[in-house]
């Protein structure tokens, strides 16, 4: 994709001004009326230095005066109110670019949410913007500074023209045209200069730019925690790490800001070589007689403004064509495909809840990985038993749970239901059968009947049934707002905090609410003690009634009242039966496991 025509940045031009088709029409405007003043200012102080030069009544001086005042309100208003509105449409365009890259990031395949890659490129372009601004947002400045320089180039346009008017009533005079060659001469070295030092500046940024990433990768591996700090007195190894850092990353940006002073040096002598070669056209020919003593300030505000302004036309296009690769990056991201095949197949609503699931040989690694975290897996999932999964840490429960929601597919071998391959099932109808208490589940600091319905609505009555039912009717009594009461003072200070077991029941809450036929329980109390994680489970499943449920521990306190354990160890399934079953196999992992914890569940 990586070219010199800048296909990356029109194409993100186009997507981010689908964000808010108003926005550039706008801020045109705004920056047309902005651009107004200062030309209108520089005219009218010309009219206004003649008119005392020339020794005219005070009555037309006052006139000149009173128009200009009267003229700067009129524009200043109206600039004001552009503004105002330019403003509110760059919010809903920001708005709508951020909405935009989340649902990208929402809309992506599980496996890719996973990906570290992928990962890495959010974080990259994350980075390029506010690190040195690179990507779409400098697109956009760019994009402003050419409309700014190109309106100003058109004003200046016309009132050059009038000067040049003026200055062929001049006979020819060789001082003047040797003025003229060199302020053209130096224009052109001004424009190719800074066309060329535009690019090198912006390769030197994304030194810096990178050097922060691998900074900030540094910083969040050694996140410290602020107790192992006090307790282990881990300030002096951090503070190290940091010195280190920063006298890299400090040596880096003064090489590069060093390389940046000398890239500006020559632009800016040129500069300066133009503006002088401009005031002395100006002067020579306003003392040849060509125009009015007023009309130097005039002419040359416009000649300076103008030079500016086509210089800063080609630096702009080279900066466009320098942010050409971070609009690629950030393009790529909205490339990545999702691979995953989202089935056709209608999943039946049926009231008795009949779906029967069988896992077929199935074998599964994680993308990059060799090692396989599931192996030749056979199970049958039979409608309304209650089925516990058992293991040590990592082998291979929760892999299973997400092979079983489709949050993978396998890698080898197949998963069935009701007789049908699920891949062939609608996707999101599929997903909609599970009701899932993951490990790691997060609450939203929302009011708490969102959290339970995870919805804008939902059903008061049935939400807090579920809320008591699961142990949270004491809390929920405490709550005067009751539903509307809002999660976490991250939005509202009057949020409320709850506690770690009581954000569980109303996670236990939300997957009840769903009212799926298959309820799933990812070692959600994993943080309680073994005896509160057993009452816990034994209370949930005589509110679950006639649904599936799965419950996966790498305790036992969950296995007594279930119709099948299945016990996990190292990627495989090694047994299959009931609590008493298994306890009669001596020589098998689950006898192990179980006299292991015994002594906390006598």
């Amino acid at each position: 994709m990586r070219n010199g025509k800048m296909q990356a940045t029109w194409r993100a031009l186009k997507q981010y001004h689908g964000y808010n088709k108003k926005y550039f029409p706008l801020r045109f405007l705004q920056i047309a009326f902005e651009a107004i003043s200062p030309y209108f200012n520089l005219w009218m102080s010309a009219e206004i230095v003649t008119a005392l030069y020339e020794g005219r009544d005070k009555r037309a001086i006052l006139t000149l005066v009173v128009i200009t005042l009267v003229g700067n309100f009129a524009v200043r208003v109206l600039e004001a109110l552009l503004n105002r509105t330019a403003l509110t449409a760059n919010h809903i365009l920001k708005n709508n670019e951020n909405l935009d890259f989340y649902a990208k990031t929402m809309s992506l395949d599980y496996d890719k949410l996973e990906n570290p890659e992928i990962r890495t490129l959010r974080r990259r372009i994350q980075e390029n913007t506010y690190i040195n601004g690179y990507g779409v947002f400098w697109m956009k400045w760019q994009i402003e500074r050419l409309m700014n320089a190109a309106v100003n180039v058109v004003f200046a346009a016309i009132l050059f023209a009038e000067m040049l008017a003026q200055v062929a009533t001049v006979p020819f005079h060789w001082m003047s045209t040797a003025l003229l060659v060199g302020l053209i001469a130096s224009l052109v070295l001004t424009i190719l200069l800074g066309a060329r030092s535009a690019k090198k500046i912006a390769a030197y940024n994304d030194e810096i730019g990178k050097a922060m990433l691998k900074e900030n990768q540094y910083a969040q591996g050694y996140n410290p925690n602020g107790m192992d700090n006090r307790i282990y007195r881990q300030q002096e190894i951090l503070s190290r790490l940091d010195e280190k850092l920063n006298r890299e990353h400090l040596q880096l940006i003064t090489q590069a800001y060093h390389k940046q002073f000398h890239l500006h040096i020559p632009c800016e002598i040129l500069s300066k070589l133009t503006e002088v070669s401009s005031y002395l056209i100006i002067c020579l020919y306003c003392s040849l007689g060509a125009f009015a003593v007023g009309s130097v300030i005039k002419y040359v505000g416009y000649l300076g403004r103008a030079t500016q302004s086509i210089s800063s036309i080609f630096q702009a296009i080279s900066e466009l064509r320098a942010n050409n690769r971070f609009c690629e990056t950030y393009l790529e991201y909205f490339d990545i495909p999702n691979d995953m095949y989202q089935g056709s197949l209608a999943v039946e609503k049926r009231s008795d809840k009949r779906f029967d699931i069988a896992f077929k040989d199935v074998s599964f690694r994680y993308p990059g990985s060799e090692q396989y975290a599931l192996r030749h897996v056979n199970l049958d999932l039979n409608v309304g038993e209650r089925l516990a999964v058992v293991g040590m840490n990592g082998s291979g429960k929760t892999t299973f749970i997400k092979l079983l929601c489709r949050l993978y597919d396998p890698t080898e071998g197949e998963i069935v239901m009701n007789d049908f391959n699920i891949r062939k099932y609608d996707y999101r109808q599929y997903l909609d059968i599970f009701s899932v208490v993951f490990q790691d589940y997060k609450l939203l600091a929302v009011p708490l009947g969102n959290n339970v319905a995870s919805g804008a609505n939902w059903d008061t009555e049935k939400a807090e049934r579920l809320l008591r039912e699961v142990g949270f009717g004491e809390r929920y009594a405490e709550m005067p707002k009751g539903l509307e009461t809002p999660l976490y003072k991250n939005f509202d200070e009057d949020g409320v905090l709850v506690s770690g077991g009581e954000a569980q029941k109303i996670a236990l809450a939300r997957a009840l609410y769903k009212d799926a036929p298959f309820i799933i329980l990812d070692e959600p109390t994993a943080a309680l003690d073994p005896l509160a994680e057993a009452e816990i489970y034994a209370k949930f499943d005589a509110i679950v009634g006639d649904k599936t449920a799965i419950y996966i521990s790498h305790r036992l306190s969950s296995c007594r009242f279930c119709d099948k354990i299945a016990v996990f160890d190292e990627g495989e399934i090694v047994q299959i039966g009931s609590h008493e079953e298994l306890l009669r196999d001596e020589s098998g992992k689950y006898y192990e496991l179980w006299h292991a914890q015994a002594q906390y569940y006598t």
